[in-house]
């Protein structure tokens, strides 16, 4: 690839832009806290932080310590064993992240209640009444079951990247198959392990939707609470709750940097270990995570869409028609225009990186870091607050933003790639032929990222259609998407409907993932 020097005035005034909207939310809220004269540090120790911030933090510690284990051991089981469908466990196993957490939480929560699938089971046969299970048990089980891909995925990746020789050694010498881990995979794994399971403390720190349903308080729910009633507290509880986020974003960082370090392709396929009698056992680990994870769900939302008195399908299918299409045109809008924004500043970040483009790129990837909670908070109190901004509220502008803000970063790792696969060549010779920037653009360069510029597209749609928090807060009145449907049906106890939309949210989930992500990814490789 060609090496570029010096970088147009008109990329770096655009990406400088774009970089400060992305800051502008956190900023909001660190000015707010001074404005207000609210103390972070004595709303830190107060009754109505201390709680939830111990909540906060002994949730997420615990769902992040079973994640590990669990993840690692799932990665072992299928790369380095001779599991039977191995490739194809490989990828079941990480379909429970198209569920969104609050499903999940709906969906276990409403299962062991009075007139629940389970108490429907188990009365007939003499069992008694199951628990209701929620709080923090509830919510510990619902996210350790849809977050554990986080640590699997780069786990499997290095398990199948790492070389056999040091394993050979090990077999010379007379160690068995089972000692090998502990002494020689480990230690390479180790950083993969730590860098997915800080990415699921980080998802469970800015959780909301699922903790609300169990009635679990942490920061997240009570800042919810008080945006209206107290907002000096709500923006000192969100001012704790960015720099937590922060700290484990940065600490991630860290993480994955490690885990890509010596990341070479091993020189033959890894020896797998034979199972022999173990094989029912590492089925029965393999598939439990799965049925409980994706499939329980699923037969939960079909036990509560079949089994009603209500045979009005068309009105019922009917009251679907809005919420899809809100879904699919705002998902849509903001994956193309995400895309489009992160343009510039893959262009510089790849072709003239510098001190300069670094701070671009963690500015971007720290809105990530920052709950959606906040930053559809703070994006809604400025349209409130500051001077001009008023004719946007209730507008979509502050929802789109609020979208863009929080998953930009999706899209700007693809984007990144795309530029990186540019032939410069072929875009010199169009320059010579007369073809403007834009057109060279339009003409030659997005035909050739389409790729990976479709994945981050896909990657971005699909957060936005599972996302419930920066919906509820900065979606214009009367706005509905697939997600605030099951959030108010459910609270309305429409549990047909519920189930109705929740199987329509997680097919269009899964299909998308496999034709947008999925499919393209192995094409692009």
């Amino acid at each position: 690839m060609k090496r570029f020097t010096k970088a147009p005035i008109w990329l770096w005034i655009s990406s400088f832009f774009i970089a400060a909207c992305f800051a502008t939310p956190i900023v909001y809220i660190v000015v707010r806290n001074i404005s207000e004269g609210s103390n972070a540090i004595d709303a830190l120790f107060s009754s109505h932080t201390l709680s939830p911030l111990l909540n906060t933090l002994y949730l997420a510690t615990s769902v992040t310590f079973a994640t590990a284990i669990l993840g690692t051991l799932l990665a072992w089981i299928i790369v380095r064993t001779d599991l039977p469908y191995a490739r194809f466990w490989r990828i079941a196993v990480a379909l429970p992240l198209v569920l969104p957490s609050f499903l999940a939480g709906i969906a276990l929560l409403d299962a062991f209640r009075p007139g629940g699938i389970v108490p429907e089971i188990l009365e007939p046969l003499g069992l008694g009444m199951p628990p209701v299970i929620d709080g923090f048990w509830g919510s510990f089980i619902a996210l350790t079951l849809v977050t554990y891909p986080y640590v699997f995925l780069p786990v499997s990746a290095r398990l199948s990247s790492l070389s056999t020789e040091q394993d050979e050694a090990a077999r010379v010498l007379g160690k068995g198959s089972w000692s090998i881990f502990p002494r020689i995979v480990w230690p390479q794994i180790a950083s993969s392990t730590q860098a997915g399971a800080l990415l699921v403390l980080l998802y469970v720190v800015s959780d909301f939707g699922l903790v609300r349903v169990m009635d679990y308080i942490t920061l997240s729910t009570r800042i919810f609470t008080n945006r209206l009633f107290d907002g000096p507290l709500s923006f000192s509880l969100g001012l704790i709750l960015a720099i937590l986020a922060l700290v484990i974003a940065a600490l991630e960082s860290r993480a994955g940097g490690k885990s890509k370090q010596h990341l070479e392709p091993g020189k033959k396929t890894p020896q797998t270990i034979p199972l022999k009698w173990w094989r029912v056992p590492a089925l029965l680990t393999v598939i439990t995570p799965l049925l409980f994870g994706l499939g329980a769900p699923i037969l939960v939302f079909c036990w509560w869409t079949f089994n009603t008195t209500t045979n009005n399908w068309s009105e019922r299918v009917g009251d679907l028609g809005m919420p899809l299409l809100n879904t699919l045109w705002i998902s849509i809008v903001v994956a193309i225009l995400t895309v489009a924004l992160m343009l510039p500043i893959a262009y510089l970040s790849t072709r003239y990186r510098s001190r300069g483009t670094s701070y671009i790129q963690i500015i971007v990837a720290s809105s990530f870091a920052i709950p959606g909670l906040l930053i559809a908070l703070s994006t809604v109190f400025m349209t409130l607050e500051v001077p001009g901004l008023e004719v946007l509220y209730l507008t979509f502008i502050p929802l789109i933003f609020s979208y863009i803000v929080h998953f930009g970063v999706q899209a700007l790792r693809n984007t990144e790639i795309g530029v990186l696969t540019l032939d410069s060549q072929l875009t010199e010779t169009a320059q010579a032929l007369g073809a403007k920037r834009l057109r060279r653009l339009l003409k030659i360069e997005v035909p050739m990222m389409a790729p990976t510029l479709l994945a981050g597209a896909g990657i971005v749609l699909l957060s936005v259609m599972k996302e419930l928090p920066v919906t509820l807060l900065a979606s214009p009145i009367g706005f509905q998407t697939l997600a605030t449907r099951i959030w108010g049906l459910e609270a309305e106890g429409f549990l047909a409907d519920t189930g109705l939309t929740a199987l329509v949210l997680v097919l269009l989930s899964t299909l998308l993932t496999w034709f947008l992500v999925l499919r393209t990814e192995s094409k692009r490789s």
